[in-house]
């Protein structure tokens, strides 16, 4: 049995995982997925780890699984507790003194969008929730989400720079994502080589692989 805790992205709460974390108990794993303090604007970076550790309650994780915004938290839990591996899925990768604010300038990411946006034949890259987050989603689930409403997203922790010097020392892999409309493929392939000097693993979805392709996601990360 394998301890995973689980960290959800922006503007969500632990309900991104619900289909997951039966998948993965069914397997015999324990599952920890705390909700993090993504509408408090008193919290930062700092305070996302803290809530993270007080979730894990001194117990060992086997695997940390971050998912998209939560890639800037992930690496500060490890510098509190022993963590024996480490999953980014479609995660941003942070370097060193870099904010959350910055990452999208530093990155490229502006960029990219319009690239996939062209790809696509859309005309813009404003945000929309469906083609960007939902769009190979199943229909119940979409609905259900939409019912639940949108987790407000705090600035806070987006403002004040990634605190490590360097990646911290802990076995690291990149599940990225190919259909992915907000972080496109070819983005996150090159910053996940140039940040973390490794080959992403790849699976076909979306942004939200463990509300379109939860049994898959799950497989993949045990």
């Amino acid at each position: 049995m394998a301890t995973y805790l689980l960290l959800h992205g922006a503007g969500s709460d632990a309900w991104y995982w619900h289909l997951v974390a039966p998948e993965l108990e069914a397997r015999g794993h324990e599952v920890i997925a705390p909700d993090l303090p993504s509408d408090d604007d008193s919290a930062g970076l700092a305070e996302y780890t803290d809530v993270a550790v007080d979730a894990i309650g001194g117990r060992t994780v086997d695997v940390l699984v971050a998912q998209s915004m939560a890639g800037f938290t992930a690496p500060l839990v490890c510098e509190r507790v022993p963590v024996g591996r480490m999953i980014l899925v479609a995660a941003m990768v942070p370097a060193p003194g870099e904010s959350p604010g910055a990452w999208w300038a530093n990155t490229g990411w502006e960029e990219a969008r319009a690239e996939q946006a062209a790809r696509d034949g859309r005309s813009g890259t404003d945000f929309d929730v469906m083609y960007d987050f939902f769009h190979d989603v199943p229909p119940a689930v979409t609905a259900e989400a939409m019912a639940r409403g949108e987790r407000a997203q705090s600035g806070t922790p987006f403002e004040k720079p990634w605190p490590l010097a360097a990646w911290p020392a802990v076995p690291t892999r990149f599940l990225l994502c190919r259909d992915d409309h907000f972080f496109p493929a070819e983005l996150m392939r090159r910053v996940v080589r140039e940040r973390l000097g490794i080959t992403p693993d790849e699976i076909d979805s979306g942004h939200l692989p463990a509300l379109a392709h939860p049994k898959e996601l799950a497989d993949r990360l045990a």
